[in-house]
């Protein structure tokens, strides 16, 4: 790793320790595990993070501009209408979330819960990264309306906000279920919600 900037190592530190915590928590992973998986010595943490919050500031920060370029990939797809993209990004966290594999797992999903009552800092950075996704999800909404494939009548922020909070809530009712059925009603409820019909 001595090639590696210290900036690659910082990265290559939160892309090890996010899979690790979206699969068992951030307070239940030590910092030694995740330094032992990112073969990183012990003792650098400290070079990287002043602390444990301000790694998990860190790891959600990371966590949403990857996010947010992904959703943009999805809402950017000229093939198909905007309204069609929005239930594409609605089937892809049907399947990254009601899988067991944590590669993938929402964070926001994850952690939200856990941390927003123990780190101010961390439940700053959830809020300000739900309103990001929450923001395009309107714009991809917005467009649909000015492209006929949704009505115009639809209110667009309250929509997408809407939409994204049914989510959250189905994907931590499937983890209480473990079953993927609370994800498939969410769809279904989006189905109809994005349905041009429903004009």
């Amino acid at each position: 790793m001595n090639t590696q900037t210290s900036t690659d190592i910082r990265q290559h530190i939160l892309d090890t320790a996010q899979i690790i915590i979206a699969g068992r928590g951030f307070t239940a992973v030590g910092l030694n595990e995740i330094l032992q998986a990112a073969n990183v010595p012990k003792g650098s943490f400290y070079h990287y993070f002043a602390s444990k919050e301000a790694f998990g500031e860190a790891l959600l920060k990371s966590y949403f501009g990857d996010y947010m370029a992904q959703l943009e990939t999805l809402l950017s797809c000229t093939s198909s209408s905007a309204a069609q993209q929005l239930l594409s990004y609605w089937a892809n966290w049907l399947e990254t979330q009601a899988t067991c594999d944590p590669k993938g797992k929402c964070l926001a999903v994850k952690l939200a819960a856990e941390v927003s009552d123990l780190s101010e800092p961390m439940r700053v950075v959830l809020r300000d990264g739900t309103e990001r996704v929450i923001n395009r999800l309107a714009i991809a909404v917005k467009e649909a309306v000015i492209e006929g494939s949704l009505p115009d009548t639809t209110d667009a922020r309250g929509l997408a906000a809407m939409l994204y909070q049914l989510w959250l809530g189905a994907s931590l009712h499937a983890k209480i279920t473990r079953d993927r059925v609370p994800l498939e009603a969410a769809f279904e409820t989006t189905l109809l919600l994005l349905s041009p019909a429903s004009s």
